[in-house]
């Protein structure tokens, strides 16, 4: 019987079998961040343990950096100056490589590693962050850990997993116009839950996701998380390839060649089975925007807030009648006729240069609606430097949104910097959850394009209304 990519790359990498499912993996790569970088490194050095391997150790700055322009140590979060200065220095001390705040590779961990060719198809890579699983838009096996998982890593290059169940989400047929791979996400979600993932290892194939650029995959990879999945992976193919050719960790000469060579055995095998087969028909799929507090709550734009009773079993009902009293809203309700008072784009989702130049499409001429604040957010200094070099930085800032220094910034307000007391934001990020961007700050997650229509509307809005 044929392997899928999941079990190619699990078989490469498994050192030793363990009771039931589980096993002792090789770790090819291990990435930290400043809100949990410095726990872990500094850990490992007050028991005297040193970083196996440094050189295939990176870090960055990002989770809760000042994204203000004019940045430094300081940031809005009480003691948030102390994590950043521990983790240089810890970092430092472990000669492991560090994107530090005024490094020109700098950015949001998901961002940087892709751009930078750290995360390869193939390896194993992994970050005490739960939207590492971005980066198996690359044909990796990338996975969120916990601080003392880090350690571990760290130290040996190893990691004891149980090994998930395999799924495959077959996205079929073309994307209407103002559909992407945000909404897929969403979409998928929505259908079957915010835990019809659970205990897997998720392969998105099919004709739209083939169709899908390296960053939009990232983006649909990122929220496999929010399906609860271990991962999710797209097998890696020439665009992955082109993407990753000639960036700076990515092999070179005769190691590029041997490399290529087995990237394009990683995909399943024809005779391949996976335990759960999803199957969506593309066609069926509009611009979509969460109404509740989970990603599962949500529904095409040209919509209604559902009651819910019409949600599903009775849990899934009491959670949605929970979410109303929170996000303030009524069944019936149209989507497009909700209020916000603020749009943010940005985080590991959606800020990379594709996502901002579909964004500029829509505000290019055009004015956010009064009383809105807007902002931008770019996933990295790279992206930032490049949205510059074509204009887009004026494009934003012209039609009234603040520009900003790449980071995490609000996805979460981990930095210290919030969104007001119960205002409606309208948001590129993944999570919607209660006062996650602020104290009782209310969350519709969209696609960047339709961040940009609803700040212009001053309303969620339906991108397709603004095709010119």
């Amino acid at each position: 019987m044929g392997k899928t990519l999941f079990e190619k790359i699990w078989d490469d990498h498994l050192i030793e079998a363990a009771p039931g499912d589980a096993g002792l993996l090789y770790i090819d790569r291990v990435f930290l961040h400043e809100r949990t970088g410095a726990i872990a490194l500094q850990s490992l050095a007050e028991e005297g343990r040193s970083v196996h391997c440094p050189e295939q150790v990176f870090c960055t700055m990002d989770h809760i950096v000042d994204t203000f322009p004019g940045r430094g140590d300081r940031t809005r979060m009480p003691g948030g100056e102390a994590f950043i200065q521990t983790t240089r220095n810890s970092s430092h001390a472990a000669g492991i490589n560090l994107f530090d705040i005024h490094d020109p590779r700098q950015g949001i961990v998901h961002v940087v590693s892709p751009e930078q060719g750290i995360v390869q198809p193939g390896c194993t890579l992994v970050c005490p962050d739960s939207h590492t699983c971005s980066q198996g838009a690359l044909g990796a096996l990338a996975w969120g850990i916990g601080s003392s998982e880090a350690e571990h890593a760290l130290a040996t290059k190893t990691l004891l997993i149980n090994r998930p169940r395999t799924m495959r989400v077959t996205f079929e047929g073309e994307v209407g116009f103002g559909v992407g791979a945000k909404d897929l996400i969403l979409h998928l979600i929505a259908s079957h839950s915010a835990a019809g993932g659970a205990g897997y290892a998720i392969e998105f194939a099919g004709a739209a996701v083939t169709a899908l650029d390296i960053e939009a995959r990232l983006t649909l990879c990122n929220m496999a998380v929010e399906f609860s999945a271990f991962t999710g992976l797209v097998a890696p193919d020439e665009k992955t390839f082109r993407f990753l050719q000639g960036r700076p960790y990515a092999p070179r000469g005769a190691a590029w060649e041997q490399a290529l060579a087995h990237w394009r055995t990683l995909r399943s095998d024809a005779d391949a089975r996976f335990d759960r087969e999803i199957t969506i028909d593309c066609t069926g799929v509009a611009p979509t925007v969460t109404w509740g507090t989970s990603p599962q709550q949500a529904c095409p734009v040209n919509g209604v807030v559902p009651a819910p009773a019409t949600t599903g079993d009775s849990q899934a009902a009491k959670s949605a009648q929970r979410a109303l009293v929170y996000m303030d809203l009524q069944p019936g309700t149209r989507l497009t006729d909700i209020p916000i008072d603020a749009a943010f784009i940005g985080s590991c989702t959606n800020s990379r240069l594709s996502d901002l130049r579909a964004a500029a499409a829509v505000l290019r001429g055009r004015r956010v609606a009064a009383g809105v604040k807007a902002i931008c957010v770019p996933g990295s200094s790279q992206v930032k430097r490049a949205a510059e070099a074509e204009g887009l930085d004026r494009v934003f800032t012209d039609a009234g949104f603040e520009w900003r220094e790449s980071g995490c910034s609000m996805c979460f307000y981990a930095g210290g910097e919030s969104f007001g007391y119960r205002e409606r934001v309208i948001s590129s990020t993944n999570r919607n959850f209660e006062s996650r961007q602020g104290p009782e700050t209310r969350t519709h997650l969209a696609s960047p394009t339709t961040v940009a229509a609803s700040a212009v509307a001053g309303r969620i809005a339906d991108v397709r209304e603004f095709a010119a």
